[in-house]
């Protein structure tokens, strides 16, 4: 299997390198003739940290209900630093680092892995529903994905009730008794919600990141909505990439010229936005590291965060 992962990644490498080079001049003019407007480069900034502000509170609105609780900034200092470990390959390293942080903070290891990969199955279900609706001419999805996008939606809507049989279920399986408890239908609303309004503000903040290094971001909002979620999401679900590595820049890239962007332009762009977003996941994480380490013992009763 890792032997297969590698030359997938290499291949996706030398097919994106053949591309790259074979725009490379315009490249180089469309770099040439950048006059970046940083005011509105700044502002995307800000919608990004919003929509990280979003993903943190729909966290927390799993874990509390299953009965768990974190104050805000300290979900907010580990939800912030376990999302580094998307940049290491295999996608499990986020949960790990999320599972061990939590714990230290008196949550269980079941409430904070559970509510992490529910979060991210509702988001990834939800974010091809948006692409879907926002983007299908740019990010076309075949007839049978959109009919398993809307199956699967409709599954996570009753996914609460099924939650006590999937942990009998992994108790059987296991042998450890892992028991998870109903979700109230609300709950999974307000994720399905939380996550469908991060998914859009990321576009108009990607938008306004074309707009400030561009200088022109032509279309409707909901392209650059559907540029960015589609591509986001194809990064993330090759396994083999860390952090969605060269997938997301090249279906971004592919996209953006289908829209109607030129080769060096939608290069820039695609290049542009690995960058914006990498500096957004490491500041943040680094400001946590730096200022306050978690206070307090492993064990420490959740209850006292409610104070």
């Amino acid at each position: 299997m890792r032997g297969a992962q590698a030359a997938l990644a290499v291949a996706v490498v030398y097919f994106a390198g053949r591309k790259l080079a074979g725009e490379w001049g315009e490249v180089q003019r469309a770099a040439a003739s950048l006059t970046p407007r940083w005011s509105l480069i700044v502002a995307s900034c800000v919608m990004v940290l919003i929509v990280y502000a979003i993903l943190i509170e729909v966290w927390r609105i799993v874990l509390t209900g299953w009965g768990a609780h974190l104050r805000y900034r300290d979900a907010a200092r580990i939800w912030i630093i376990s999302n580094l470990g998307k940049y290491v390959p295999g996608k499990v390293w986020q949960f790990g680092a999320m599972m061990m942080m939590a714990q230290q903070r008196g949550v269980s290891g079941v409430a904070a892995g559970g509510s992490a990969i529910l979060t991210t199955l509702t988001a990834t279900v939800v974010g091809f529903a948006v692409v879907a609706i926002t983007g299908s001419r740019v990010l076309p999805i075949p007839t049978a994905g959109l009919v398993a996008i809307w199956i699967v939606g409709a599954a996570l809507l009753v996914l609460p009730t099924l939650l006590p049989r999937l942990g009998t279920l992994a108790t059987r399986l296991t042998g450890r008794s892992i028991v998870l408890p109903p979700l109230a239908p609300s709950v999974m609303l307000r994720i399905i919600a939380g996550t469908a309004v991060s998914w859009c503000v990321y576009g108009l903040a990607f938008q306004l990141l074309a707009l400030g290094l561009l200088g022109h971001a032509r279309g409707s909002p909901l392209i650059y909505i559907a540029v960015f979620t589609g591509s986001y999401l194809l990064g993330f679900i090759a396994v083999f990439a860390p952090g969605g590595l060269v997938v997301r820049e090249g279906a971004m890239f592919a996209a953006l010229v289908k829209f109607g962007f030129d080769p060096g332009p939608a290069v820039v762009l695609a290049v542009a936005s690995r960058l914006w977003l990498t500096v957004l996941d490491i500041l943040p994480a680094l400001v946590f590291l730096l200022v306050r380490p978690l206070h307090g013992r492993r064990g420490l009763p959740a209850e006292r965060d409610l104070r």
